[in-house]
């Protein structure tokens, strides 16, 4: 009768070895590089981080919101991690934080002696963070906002700048998710081709 014989241990850490290696080429390097060249043939413009253009220099994504002051341009949402696409996140404060209220309230003045609204009138997107803190849009209402602001600096006229948002309202994601929105970025540059072609 013939006797079982068992892998030593050094058999044992040899196949554990071997599995780990086969797994690691299947995993990271097959199949990653499998997905990624079939992502980039399928969506181009999205593996590439959604990147916009203009005359040939990156101006940002259209997926990450960026800081905007100068009074010529529309404003973003407030931003809890300033903007840093590598610090995503909401402030974790709660609404009945202090520190919260002051900081809204900072913002609501802000804006009130910036656009010369009351408090009443300004949209709650352009006083809450959004929950990754890089949401790159505003609400069609947020940005008719500043529409006065923005034409007075830019010497346009009011119904000038607001067709220009009309035409950058975006629907809900597939017409039910979420809500009307306007890219920030989007509507900025398209602002810079009107004074681009007014030359």
């Amino acid at each position: 009768m013939n006797s079982i014989v068992y892998p030593t241990k050094t058999q044992h850490v040899v196949m554990g070895l071997r599995a780990s290696l086969a797994l690691l080429f299947v995993c990271g390097v097959v199949y990653t590089g499998t997905v990624t060249q079939l992502g980039g043939a399928l969506f181009p413009v999205q593996a590439k981080g959604s990147v916009i253009h203009r005359d040939n220099v990156a101006m940002g994504s259209e997926f990450i919101a960026q800081p905007f002051v100068n009074p010529a341009y529309f404003y973003s949402r407030p931003s809890a991690v300033g903007y840093d696409p590598m610090g995503t996140g909401g402030s974790n404060l709660a609404p009945s934080n202090p520190a919260l209220r002051e900081r809204v309230m900072a913002t609501s003045q802000e804006i009130q002696a910036r656009e010369s609204v009351q408090a009443a009138d300004i949209p709650v997107d352009l006083l809450a963070t959004s929950g990754a803190g890089l949401d790159p849009h505003i609400s069609p209402a947020a940005a008719k906002l500043q529409v006065a602001r923005v034409a007075k600096a830019r010497q346009l006229a009011e119904p000038q700048v607001l067709t220009l948002v009309a035409q950058f309202i975006e629907p809900p994601q597939w017409g039910i998710f979420g809500q009307e929105r306007v890219n920030v970025l989007k509507l900025n540059l398209a602002l810079d081709q009107i004074a681009k072609h007014a030359q």
